[in-house]
């Protein structure tokens, strides 16, 4: 079931965040919504029109919830979309998405650099299981993507900024050069968010969004969303993979998601500015071997980022220090007001190292290989988070 028109569509994001899906509560007049922690509904009497795989009808939690569709408005509308399908995790909604659109035989292009669970399924899953052909390219080498997407290509992924190098790709031009060959394009929206970047303006067909991230923004919910204005396809991930594969978000997390949303667009406001703060002072520093983030003038995406980044330039900081994997872990685990721990987009800062011995550093470029650490700026004052990273370079000698 598509989602309703937003009648707060023509409004900024920050007043979308607050009204889009909110409405008053018809049985007690409150100005929330409730939580509905209800597996099933009240069916129509006449029982002979049902169809019991569809989501155009509140029937069974895996249809549909209503936390779930006041959610999927949300979702839509900080994306200026057409549709929005809310689902338990980020990586079910990339599951989802691609599980509806390739079939054997289907050629995919995807980054070298990407989301491990992204890797897992086209390395090993989808091309072993299902005989997908799974192409895997420099997604910042417009060459390159020209050579990968040949006529045929059924789907293209992008990640950007990339997780965890924090690199660039162009949306607009990979799409076009997508599109020419009769391939749609995904992009995995999740480091940058829609307040600093909506793919479907650059021409993408499909966005995700781990939910779990900046748009909850509280590191207690885990969602994930497919947003597009394809409103054909979205049926059909609602009917192939929502009902019938089953990576339904539970009520509760949608409900919370909701509440978290409300404030995305300032929390995103002060995490840009903060993390450009702080990525200008690693910069600087003695012994940080690379800073990797969109909003340094030196960094190699920026050009490109200032063009479809809109408001700033994400909350990841990606950058190496001049030590080796147990001296990376102790300088983490220094930190005293930043959190040693995986995740990202929470409230609180998260920093988390990634070690020489991953299985896919050859895949990523040569600076990332050694002394490599992915940050995830918080709400915390800059200053204090300068201070806990100074301290803790100083507690292992550099």
């Amino acid at each position: 079931m598509a989602i309703k028109k937003d009648p707060y569509r023509d409004y900024g994001i920050a007043t979308r965040a607050v009204h889009t899906g909110t409405d008053y509560d018809e049985g007690t007049g409150a100005v929330r919504r409730p939580l509905h922690m209800a597996n099933s509904y009240r069916l129509p009497d006449d029982l002979s029109k049902v169809n019991y795989s569809s989501t155009d009808l509140l029937m069974y939690s895996r249809n549909g919830n209503a936390n779930q569709q006041w959610l999927e408005e949300k979702i839509a509308s900080l994306h200026g979309a057409d549709d929005a399908i809310v689902l338990a995790s980020g990586v079910g909604a990339l599951h989802a998405l691609f599980w509806t659109l390739l079939k054997s035989g289907d050629r995919v292009v995807y980054p070298k650099v990407s989301y491990m669970a992204v890797y897992r399924m086209f390395h090993e899953l989808f091309n072993r299981k299902f005989g997908v052909e799974t192409v895997m390219t420099d997604m910042t080498d417009l060459d390159a993507v020209r050579k990968a997407i040949t006529p045929g290509t059924r789907l293209v992924h992008i990640e950007t900024p990339d997780n965890p190098t924090n690199c660039v790709s162009d949306i607009a031009a990979i799409a076009e050069i997508a599109h020419e060959n009769g391939a749609l394009v995904s992009v995995d929206n999740t480091f940058a968010s829609p307040i600093n970047q909506r793919p479907l303006a650059l021409g993408a067909d499909f966005v995700i969004e781990a939910l779990t991230k900046f748009i909850n923004g509280h590191g207690d919910a885990q969602g994930g969303a497919i947003i597009s204005n394809d409103l054909e396809t979205m049926d059909r991930i609602r009917y192939e993979a929502q009902v019938n594969v089953g990576a339904v978000i539970s009520p509760f997390n949608a409900w919370q998601i909701f509440r978290g949303s409300v404030t995305y667009p300032l929390r995103m406001k002060q995490i840009n500015a903060s993390a450009q703060k702080i990525a200008e002072w690693l910069e600087q520093r003695e012994n940080v071997t690379f800073v990797s983030y969109p909003g340094l003038p030196g960094n190699a995406g920026h050009a490109l980022a200032k063009r479809q980044m809109t408001e700033g330039f994400g909350g990841v900081i990606s950058f190496g220090i001049r030590a080796d994997d147990k001296a990376v872990e102790r300088f983490c685990a220094a930190l005293k007001v930043v959190t040693f721990a995986v995740s990202l987009g929470h409230d609180e800062s998260l920093i988390f190292p990634q070690p020489s011995y991953d299985e896919r550093i050859d895949l990523y470029p040569a600076q990332f290989r050694n002394g490599f650490i992915r940050f995830s700026v918080g709400l915390e004052e800059p200053g204090d988070i300068i201070r806990d990273l100074d301290q803790a370079f100083r507690s292992i000698g550099l």
